[in-house]
């Protein structure tokens, strides 16, 4: 409020605000911060109005459908794990002491999953002779076990073959719980994001080498009791599922397979989310048939440039 809102309003009646006053002070906040501060001093700006309203002295929150929108163009790009990335995580996820993190981090890396699917996945979905995993149910932020969200959320797809491997050897150790969840927490109930991440994925991005130094107030990096620099995994889990669809498109599977693989509502959500990538897979593939005609066609013409 002192340092963002009473510069530009303090001194008015509130009578005086009106929606295109609002909007012109958004446009103001987007011109001079960044979109995340210009969104929370809005919010602030809104419950204050909300507040006055509830005690009579406004009729009506004039911040009400005032928003900061992104634009199109300013569509944050998805961050994917490289190969190199991917293989450092799981051979670190294989040296880890807790023996459910290969497969999670296999299953979580190879099915696109997204984690409240996985969080809520149970063996009866799995069929590790097929090699199969259906999506069936999730669990919410709370931790409540529950069907996805839309009709696009079930669907089953592939298992790769060593993530079926390896969810054969947990099996034989996961602890037992009665909602048949594959990656319980410890009290035999769904993990939470937050400890997942916490406990597995992130130590295990650590391990691999897959992080970036946390730094203090003071832009310096903030050390350990050793006086080691403390690092911070470098990919939230939703990442390993751009990681998926990545591989899936650069072994040129089909747009409206990987839609379905996904549990996208549409093909416009598939495309809008990696249609750069489809767009490099089919320009990678239009230079090696480009190289592929070059080298056959040089290969046709030899014969008849030696008079053969």
């Amino acid at each position: 409020v002192r340092l963002h809102i009473t510069p530009h309003l303090g001194g008015r009646k509130l009578s005086s605000l009106t929606k295109p006053a609002i909007e012109d002070f958004r446009d103001t906040l987007v011109n001079t911060r960044s979109r995340p501060m210009a969104t929370r001093v809005l919010r602030s700006l809104s419950g204050i109005i909300a507040e006055a309203q509830r005690r009579g002295l406004v009729a009506q929150n004039v911040c009400a459908g005032v928003t900061v929108r992104r634009s199109k163009r300013e569509k944050p790009k998805i961050e994917i794990p490289t190969k190199a990335e991917l293989g450092a995580i799981i051979e670190a996820a294989r040296a880890a002491g807790d023996p459910q993190a290969l497969p999670l981090m296999l299953v979580t890396i190879f099915t696109g999953l997204r984690a409240s699917e996985l969080r809520g996945l149970g063996w009866p979905a799995v069929d590790l002779k097929g090699c199969t995993i259906t999506v069936e149910r999730r669990a919410d932020a709370k931790g409540i076990l529950g069907p996805p969200k839309s009709a696009a959320g079930y669907r089953t797809l592939p298992l790769a073959p060593a993530a079926a491997a390896a969810l054969r050897e947990w099996k034989l150790r996961a602890p037992k719980n009665d909602l048949g969840l594959i990656f319980p927490a410890a009290r035999k109930k769904p993990v939470s994001h937050a400890v997942l991440m916490k406990n597995l994925v992130g130590p295990i991005q650590v391990a691999a080498g897959v992080a970036t130094p946390i730094v203090d107030h003071d832009g310096q990096p903030a050390l350990d009791d050793k006086g080691q620099p403390r690092m911070a995994p470098r990919y939230a889990l939703h990442a390993f599922r751009h990681a998926a669809a990545s591989l899936w498109i650069e072994q040129r599977v089909s747009p409206k397979r990987i839609q379905t693989w996904l549990g996208h509502s549409s093909i416009q959500v598939t495309f809008d989310t990696y249609g750069h990538l489809f767009e490099q897979a089919e320009a990678d593939a239009a230079i090696m048939g480009a190289v592929e005609l070059e080298v056959f066609g040089a290969a046709d013409a030899t014969p008849m440039q030696h008079g053969h």
